[in-house]
């Protein structure tokens, strides 16, 4: 089996960690809408097990084959040079912004509520670095403007 195709595989462990996500996603729902001191402390660590799970599925889903695209939509947005670069910078963005966040709340606030989630934010930061790379490589295998004309003279 080639190891490539071994990690395509592997990918597939994406889906029942965003399940799991889903789950704590909806968690505080269940326990009803009266908002108490132990309700709220529920709400931030579903929060953090949510992201964590979130970053855990995209960290698996990086692991995809990136020459290959498996929507249309998807495939337009990666042979546009324009739309390809604003979708690699606005993943930039949520990166940067997931990381500093994560990293304020692990060593720089008090606030326990904003403690709580910060690993979850960090974990999610992570997954985010894995899947800018990953759609700088598609970017790079499907846009339009940098393929090479075959010769076939």
């Amino acid at each position: 089996m080639k190891i490539k195709l071994l990690f395509h595989y592997i990918s597939y462990l994406q889906y029942p960690f965003m399940l799991m996500a889903l789950y704590f996603a909806f968690k505080p729902y269940f326990n009803g809408f009266d908002i108490n001191e132990e309700k709220l402390s529920l709400i931030f660590k579903s929060i953090n097990n949510m992201m964590i799970f979130i970053g855990l599925g995209i960290s698996f889903s990086t692991l995809q084959d990136t020459s290959k695209t498996s929507l249309k939509a998807e495939k337009k947005i990666w042979e546009d040079p324009k739309a390809g670069k604003r979708f690699i910078m606005l993943i930039s963005l949520m990166t940067i912004c997931t990381l500093v966040f994560g990293l304020f709340g692990y060593f720089i606030t008090n606030n326990e509520y904003i403690k709580e989630v910060s690993l979850g934010a960090l974990v999610l930061s992570i997954g985010f670095i894995g899947f800018l790379k990953a759609a700088i490589e598609v970017f790079e295998n499907h846009r339009k403007d940098k393929k090479m004309p075959t010769n076939t003279a």
